[in-house]
């Protein structure tokens, strides 16, 4: 059997090549058990309130100890600098909602912390393999079974 293009022509179209590799499935928040007490509090606060502009300079308050030290902490603990961990959680809220709504894609971005959406769009991209709109051209079908 000789499959044309990217799509099956059997089983209406359901069958794709996996061409994007495991990407865009992947989950980005890896949550790593570590013993820091204060690197878990601010992995908690960050899970809450990702979507703040200022969320790196809120959660190093919170944390109480110097940016610097929280930073290379939190490296240590997670694996995952703070920003990497922020940008992760927005992202996978991307996600969500570019699988799950209709919403344009500037309103997404804005909607996970991000006012640039040129630059949401080139970090997206860069964290799953795809632009925003692929991911959600992907995941349509599963819009329309829901």
């Amino acid at each position: 059997m000789q499959f044309p293009g990217p799509f099956s022509v059997q089983n209406n179209n359901l069958l794709k090549w996996h061409s994007e590799g495991d990407l865009p499935y992947a989950n980005l928040v890896r949550r790593l058990p570590h013993g820091d007490s204060v690197v878990r509090r601010c992995e908690q606060w960050l899970t809450e309130h990702f979507r703040d502009q200022e969320a790196i300079g809120r959660v190093t308050a919170l944390s109480a100890i110097p940016e610097r030290t929280l930073k290379r902490r939190f490296k240590a603990a997670t694996g995952s600098s703070l920003i990497e961990y922020l940008q992760n959680l927005r992202v996978e809220e991307a996600k969500t909602l570019l699988e799950t709504t209709e919403l344009p894609i500037e309103e997404i971005g804005e909607r996970t912390g991000y006012s640039d959406t040129s630059f949401f769009r080139r970090l997206f991209k860069r964290l799953t393999g795809l632009t925003p709109s692929h991911y959600r051209r992907m995941f349509k079908p599963m819009l329309q079974i829901a």
